[in-house]
């Protein structure tokens, strides 16, 4: 069996990557083939996940696409049967949308990734496993700048629902002997991510606003702070987990270096989009019991044991941000 290469190449290496449709998804997928893999990407395109047929654009003749859900553990197990590593992207990502339909949530992040589980350790269990969590199923922090020790207390369903299923991954790498890690991000951005929506990623939604002229809103003063990371150094994060020994059987933090509140990250993406405006709004209703505050996260744990960092500073990021959609953007505003 062909293991992935800790020297960057994937040359002949079988890759399956659950939600491959999506935003950090169809970036690994991106990455995965240019470093030589045999690239599955499964995915169900739930519009309520942010997939996009766009996001293939370059590598869809590269690749084998499986329109199936993850919650379909017979079509699940059928694709897990022989690949070297698994990187199971796929979930239900909106905050406000598991506060509305939370047995949706729990089905797509909790049974979703148990069928998962359960298909490796049935039918490949020497398969690697990268599975993506969220910085956010801390819930307010105790301490700052948290690491993966800190407790858990999380404020909607989502953040929950990511918390136990990555307790299912640990606890089939510990009961069941799974090659399996978790990374935990932390508001990624970039390409290929769902901006036309406030139900994803908070960052990426003030892009799609600025590349439409359209304002900026910033609850309250926005003066949260937050982490960011650019999605490719996310996507070298996860394939570095996906590589390196040490990683197995743990959790990791794949965060940025940088903190900034939430009124500077929409100050910046105005300034470097080169259009909108920010203006601050009151809290909706609902939204300030769900926010967590200030939410400082330290990435020294997966420095010290895999020797990762990020490469790419909010700044230049958002400068890479706005170069991909200058040439995509109608595909992206829907």
């Amino acid at each position: 069996m062909n293991a992935l290469s800790q020297h960057g190449s994937l040359d002949g290496a079988k890759v399956l990557i659950t939600g491959g449709l999506g935003f950090i998804g169809s970036n690994l997928v991106h990455a995965c083939v240019e470093a030589g893999a045999e690239v599955t990407v499964f995915d169900c395109l739930d519009p309520r996940s942010g997939g996009n047929m766009a996001n293939l654009e370059g590598v869809q003749e590269k690749i084998r696409l499986a329109f199936h859900d993850i919650q379909d553990f017979d079509r699940v197990s059928r694709h897990v049967v022989g690949k070297d590593a698994v990187f199971n992207c796929a979930a239900s990502t909106s905050h406000p949308f598991s506060m509305r339909e939370p047995w949706l949530d729990q089905d797509i992040n909790c049974t979703g990734t148990i069928n998962l589980l359960e298909a490796i350790r049935r039918f490949n269990p020497a398969a690697r496993l990268v599975h993506v969590g969220t910085t956010t199923q801390l819930g307010p922090l105790h301490y700052s700048p948290a690491d993966e020790q800190h407790p858990e207390f999380p404020t909607d369903i989502y953040s929950a629902n990511k918390g136990v299923s990555e307790k299912y991954v640990l606890i089939y790498a510990r009961s069941h002997g799974l090659n399996a890690t978790v990374a935990r991000l932390s508001n990624p951005y970039g390409p290929r991510a769902a901006i036309h929506s406030p139900e994803f990623t908070f960052n990426n939604y003030f892009v799609g606003l600025a590349l439409q002229n359209k304002p900026i809103t910033v609850f309250g003063d926005g003066a949260q702070k937050r982490n960011v990371i650019f999605v490719g150094d996310a996507v070298a994060g996860l394939l570095a987990l996906g590589r390196h020994p040490a990683a197995r059987g743990e959790t990791f933090f794949v965060v940025g270096d940088e903190h900034f509140s939430v009124a500077e990250i929409a100050r910046l993406t105005v300034e470097v989009m080169g259009a909108g405006e920010v203006r601050h709004v009151d809290w909706p209703a609902g939204r300030k019991i769900i926010d967590v505050g200030d939410a400082v996260i330290s990435n020294a744990k997966i420095k010290q044991t895999i020797g990762w960092s990020p490469c790419v500073d909010l700044r230049a990021g958002l400068q890479k941000t706005a170069r991909f959609y200058a040439e995509h953007l109608t595909n992206y505003l829907r």
